[in-house]
């Protein structure tokens, strides 16, 4: 099978570890920002599927992206992502200068489209560094699990949450939640919240305008 692919700029993916490494050094000033990038105050607040796996996150945040398209068609996007599947959609240069070999589709792939709960999605080839696929109400929710042991076997537990909100019938609202678990010691906090979070903000900001950019392309007919 051949994979018709999207080709990020140079200076795009150049921009992208510059806004890395910005958001990393001021990071406890453009949380609060950067932690509902897209996302209104009462989508911030609402209550999604999967809170519960981590009703006391010591790390949370909800962004947001309009795409103008219906939820059936974003649907799709969402259940291939992975390491070895439709790729993240975000910074594939990036990503692979740390070893994730990821291959960014800007295609349906139709043998990754029947993920079912218990299966693995990938951020990188090894099987230590994948989610649990936990929840899956098709055409709404998305729901991945990770679970990080810990060198005194406490968990870090990542809830990834994708759900699909329609705003009418040619337009839906993309919502990614992060609910992140651990326990609070300085080489933890050095980890999750003083370099992995903002990281995880440019990452995710990317995947989803990844995202908006191949729904949207497909349904005009682009690709």
């Amino acid at each position: 099978m051949t994979k018709k692919k999207f080709n990020p700029t140079l200076f795009e993916e150049g921009l992208g570890a510059v806004s890395i490494a910005a958001s990393v050094v001021s990071s406890p000033l453009s949380r609060p920002w950067y932690s509902k990038w897209g996302a209104t105050d009462t989508e911030v607040q609402m209550s999604l599927p999967g809170d519960e796996l981590v009703p006391n996150p010591v790390l949370a945040a909800t962004r947001a992206i309009t795409i103008e398209a219906p939820a059936s068609a974003v649907w799709p996007w969402l259940v291939q992502m992975g390491q070895g599947r439709g790729g993240l959609y975000s910074y594939e240069r990036l990503e692979n200068l740390i070893g994730c070999d990821i291959d960014n589709a800007d295609q349906i792939i139709p043998e990754f489209q029947d993920l079912q709960v218990g299966d693995k999605v990938r951020i990188n080839p090894s099987d230590a560094q994948a989610f649990d696929v936990v929840v899956i109400d098709s055409g709404k929710t998305l729901i991945l699990r990770g679970d990080i042991p810990d060198s005194d076997n406490i968990p870090t537990i990542w809830i990834w949450i994708f759900h699909l909100k329609p705003i009418d019938k040619n337009s839906t609202r993309l919502l990614l939640r992060s609910r992140l678990v651990y326990k609070k010691n300085f080489g933890n906090t050095l980890l999750w919240r003083v370099f992995s979070d903002p990281i995880a903000f440019n990452m995710e900001r990317k995947m989803l305008q990844g995202i908006k950019t191949r729904v949207e392309g497909t349904v005009n007919g682009d690709s």
